[in-house]
């Protein structure tokens, strides 16, 4: 389940760096919860096709997120909004921003 959510999360950020059939390919699978024997029906395409489809996406989803960390810094933000402490503040905030 923790995979799902993250997988989600990193389409959320880098969705707009997919092609339009690597999109729909990951909404039919983990948004309307399609097999991908549904998915290759409906496309008219082999399972192992869109199998390969899948994969690609979740290996270019990681890609990005191993260049860019764009969820990671969103994480560390949204931890440091909890702090108390000043210092810790800045600290989380230099690390963001790479200084």
């Amino acid at each position: 389940m923790e995979e799902f959510i993250y997988y989600n999360a990193l389409f959320d950020i880098y969705s707009g760096l997919l092609t339009d059939k690597e999109v729909e390919s990951f909404e039919d699978y983990y948004h309307e919860d399609l097999s991908l024997a549904e998915i290759a029906d409906a496309k008219n395409i082999s399972r192992s096709a869109v199998q390969k489809t899948i994969k690609n996406v979740l290996d270019k989803l990681k890609y990005y997120e191993d260049k860019l960390g764009i969820f990671a810094n969103n994480q560390k933000l949204t931890a440091v909004l909890s702090c108390d402490n000043i210092d810790d503040i800045k600290k989380v905030i230099q690390e963001v921003l790479g200084e």
